[in-house]
């Protein structure tokens, strides 16, 4: 009967471990990224008694001792996505944990994507600071910074384009406020004056002015009222004030024709391909895990690609804490980029929240307690026969 107290207590002692995993699933219902775990339990071993027969054979029984705790298996099945409005939160749908870098240089890995830029420029951790890798040209991790990125420079323009009819029985005429920007970002105002070449019809002169000064001069031609492939462009030099010379292409090739439309034109200036300097305004990240930069001057950019981590067996993966994996067995790994190679694609304004299924885990909290609660009985059952044993002794 002492045995039975014993095996007992072995079923107390495991299930009260059942209840903790429990607890410590249902405590993080909330916690994003959070990935459940179950027990799993095994019988222990068993002794082996002989009985003699009458027909001198022999048979045997075997008696258990209990039950065993072999540990816990984490469920990496992915949980909800869940919108927050934040660019810099990111969640991955379908395969892959992103990759961070402790402080001691040590790898962890995470399914909760909620990221931030620390003061220096660095794209870490909002839980634990650690660094968020990215892949760099070659593969190999790299860290993920702004910290050069803030500001957009200054292109100058390059291209004028223009749209509009300019008449064919037009005597000339002039496009003025034409903007064009140098390299430190500086607008300037010129003018083209168009007029049609003796004898060639189809054929406009255009003159480049900057104020009362000529910059340069080029010939257009037209076909029919189409532009002519061949003279779309005028090509010139330009130099403002103070500044080194503009390669600059005045382009009619698209969107202008040459129909008689009387003394109405109605050519201007379409658009132009130069912009000043900006500073950044957002930073996201797209489906592909790139970093996607905007600035106030109207550009994008990209940056680094994030990595992302897979394992092929769930034992190489060990729950290091702060909703966190690290890797104990290194081959079983692989890192990658989303949406290649069997990852996943980064979902950026979500979170992937906790994978707790709430009423399962209430299902195993009944089972758990009616297991306790049936060893428990067992113990004073025992307990009750020893007590008649001894006040059998007793009399």
């Amino acid at each position: 009967m002492l045995d039975s107290i014993y095996i007992a207590m072995t079923g107390l002692h495991g299930y009260e471990e059942g209840l903790r995993v429990i607890s410590n699933d249902t405590t993080n219902m909330n916690t994003p990224g959070f990935k459940g775990s179950s027990l799993q339990f095994s019988d222990l071993f068993y002794s082996t008694g002989g009985l003699a027969g009458q027909d001198g054979g022999h048979s045997s029984s075997q008696f258990g001792f209990g039950l065993n705790t072999l540990g816990t298996i984490l469920n990496f099945q992915q949980g909800q996505l869940q919108t927050t409005g934040n660019d810099l939160d990111l969640a991955v749908d379908g395969q892959g944990l992103f990759v961070l870098k402790a402080a001691d240089g040590s790898i962890h890995y995470t399914r909760d994507g909620q990221f931030k830029f620390d003061a220096s420029g660095n794209l870490v951790s909002s839980a634990t600071g650690e660094q968020v890798m990215g892949l760099d040209s070659t593969g190999s991790l790299t860290a993920i910074s702004i910290a050069t990125l803030k500001t957009n420079a200054a292109k100058a323009t390059s291209s004028v384009t223009f749209s509009g009819n300019l008449s064919s029985t037009s005597t000339g005429q002039t496009v003025g406020s034409i903007s064009v920007l140098d390299g430190s970002g500086s607008a300037h105002t010129l003018s083209a004056k168009l007029a049609p070449v003796s004898g060639k019809p189809g054929s406009w002169t255009v003159t480049v002015l900057d104020g009362t000064t000529t910059v340069g001069s080029g010939t257009i031609a037209f076909i029919n009222g189409q532009p002519d492939p061949a003279n779309a462009t005028v090509s010139l030099n330009y130099t403002p004030s103070g500044q080194s010379a503009i390669p600059l292409t005045l382009d009619f090739s698209k969107n202008v024709t040459s129909f008689d439309s009387g003394s109405q034109s109605t050519l201007a200036v379409a658009s132009q391909d130069g912009f000043g300097a900006g500073a950044l305004t957002k930073a996201t990240f797209d489906n592909t895990g790139t970093l996607v930069l905007t600035y106030s001057n109207g550009q994008t950019s990209k940056g680094t690609r994030l990595a992302l981590g897979r394992f092929s067996s769930p034992d190489a993966v060990q729950a290091v804490g702060n909703n966190e994996f690290k890797a104990v067995d290194g081959k079983s790994w692989e890192t990658g980029a989303a949406g290649g190679d069997a990852f996943g694609t980064v979902r950026s304004g979500m979170v992937e929240i906790s994978n707790v299924d709430l009423s399962q885990e209430f299902s195993n909290l009944v089972i758990m307690q009616r297991g306790y609660q049936a060893s428990s009985q067992v113990v004073s059952t025992a307990n009750d026969m020893l007590t008649e044993l001894f006040a059998m002794h007793g009399k």
